[in-house]
């Protein structure tokens, strides 16, 4: 099950497994403090520009993400896409900024500068990017799906709530046919990388071609729906556990910080 394309992509089946034969203390916290906590990360990570703190944060929920029973090994397979997307945007801003310099490379006419703030931008946006993809990943595998449904549901208004979701099923109607798609290229002997560059034309059409199943099955799961009385609404009715006192607590707390910090003009 795990790494549906390869090791570093998220499998989100096995995410969604996890949501619902998770047992730690995480998957008994209410699934609305996991979720205005996400919005308080974002806020803090948004005007914060303190490496060591946003170093502790981390630290902090991969502490979190450790105790709830997830492998770390796993995690970290799965950072490479977040990562290479801030070295590939960034890697270059961080050579234009002033500074003490730590690193001159000549390049004929012109020479590439690295600064200790142009190293400490590239570290402090490598944080940010860590903290929200972890904690994302911790609070989807740690929330039944349809508890997740239920909040996208009363939070978002009609129809983002019905595209929310409906696009959420669609994506595993997708991978589902990739996976396919790989199986049988496995099958006859061939590989990814190898199919690509000697039969790219063939491969591009057998894509094309699960672009267009997948719109044919999500058009035959539509008249299934329709077949059960679907008539464009999907509202979700499962009970989502409330905030209990100490969640309460936690959340008050972590308010307060995070205004601390934006009072205290630590803006990015």
């Amino acid at each position: 099950m795990i790494g549906l394309l390869n090791d570093h992509l998220p499998d989100l089946n096995l995410i969604t497994w996890y949501a619902e034969s998770n047992h730690s203390f995480l998957s008994r916290v209410s699934p609305w403090t996991k979720g205005i906590t996400l919005v308080l990360l974002v806020l803090f990570i948004t005007v914060n520009r303190s490496p060591l703190l946003l170093a502790g944060v981390y630290a902090a929920i991969l502490i979190l993400y450790k105790t709830a029973g997830f492998s770390l090994k796993q995690l970290f397979k799965w950072y490479l896409l977040p990562v290479v997307f801030v070295i590939s945007i960034f890697g270059i801003m961080m050579w234009s900024e002033p500074g003490p310099i730590l690193l001159s490379i000549p390049l004929g006419l012109m020479t590439l500068t690295l600064s200790v703030n142009g190293l400490l931008l590239l570290i402090t946006l490598t944080l940010k990017t860590l903290i929200m993809v972890t904690y994302s990943l911790l609070f989807l595998m740690t929330t039944r799906y349809l508890h997740l449904t239920t909040m996208v549901d009363r939070v978002f208004p009609n129809p983002l709530n019905q595209i929310f979701l409906m696009s959420y099923r669609f994506i595993f109607l997708m991978l589902s046919l990739v996976e396919a798609l790989l199986k049988s290229v496995k099958s006859r002997g061939g590989g990814l990388i190898q199919s690509a560059r000697q039969q790219g034309t063939i491969f591009a059409e057998v894509f094309g071609l699960v672009f267009i199943r997948s719109f044919d099955k999500a058009e035959r799961v539509t008249g299934a729906m329709q077949a059960r009385g679907y008539s464009g609404q999907y509202r979700a009715l499962t009970p989502v556990p409330s905030i209990r006192v100490p969640e309460w607590i936690f959340l008050i707390c972590a308010g307060i910080a995070v205004l601390y910090v934006i009072l205290t003009g630590k803006i990015w």
